[in-house]
């Protein structure tokens, strides 16, 4: 069925994804779909955020890591603002850590992008009638995972340390001190464990917690 013979009730959708081969591919696989339509597509957070507001769509599938901010950055942005849209989380992060961050977010989703589009339309289709769709085996490795030992602010400082920014920079960014912006690694360092920022930032990384 085209897009020009769907029904008149569809679920609207808003796909944020940073790799613009992925997203395109995506939206035109969903358009296939005759109950859904993709109403706007984002290659970042922030572009996401403004078209949400503009388009008002029922489901979001967000990709996790994008630039200018990222999809549980997102997630949690909504909820905190009473957005009635439902939140998808689509990555290639099958790591515990990452699923309970988005469900604390209030994603009602978490897929991940090797599985087959058909799933990602019925994932839509379960999110948006109020329902969860979360992977059973992920789901049951994250509630018996570690708990995520980071602060919201330790994470924050963590993420930008990891991709090369100095304490002033930081500092700058987050409108904090320098002194303070090294004592939240110096805590993120201890809690993980780490030989240093480098270190806790890759062990940060590899229980999905950063």
């Amino acid at each position: 069925m085209t897009s020009s013979s769907k029904p008149a009730t569809q679920i609207r959708v808003l796909l944020a994804e940073d790799q613009t081969m992925l997203r395109e591919a995506l939206a035109g696989l969903l358009d296939l779909e005759p109950d859904i339509t993709v109403v706007a597509q984002a290659s970042n957070g922030l572009e996401a955020l403004k078209l949400i507001r503009l388009h008002t769509p029922d489901v979001i599938v967000t990709d996790i890591e994008m630039p200018e901010k990222t999809g549980l950055e997102l997630a949690a942005d909504l909820k905190q603002s009473g957005s009635k849209a439902r939140v998808i989380i689509l990555t290639t992060f099958a790591r515990p850590g990452y699923l309970r961050r988005a469900l604390d977010a209030g994603a009602r989703g978490y897929l991940l992008k090797e599985r087959p589009a058909s799933e990602l339309a019925e994932a839509i289709r379960r999110v948006h009638s109020g329902l969860r769709a979360v992977d059973p085996a992920l789901a049951a490795e994250a509630w018996s995972a570690d708990e995520d030992p980071l602060s919201d602010r330790e994470r924050q400082i963590l993420q930008r340390a990891s991709n090369g920014r100095s304490s002033a920079d930081i500092a700058a960014e987050l409108r904090l001190s320098e002194g303070t912006v090294r004592n939240y690694l110096s805590e993120a360092i201890a809690k993980l464990g780490a030989a240093n920022r480098v270190d806790a930032a890759r062990i940060a990384r590899t229980r999905g917690w950063l």
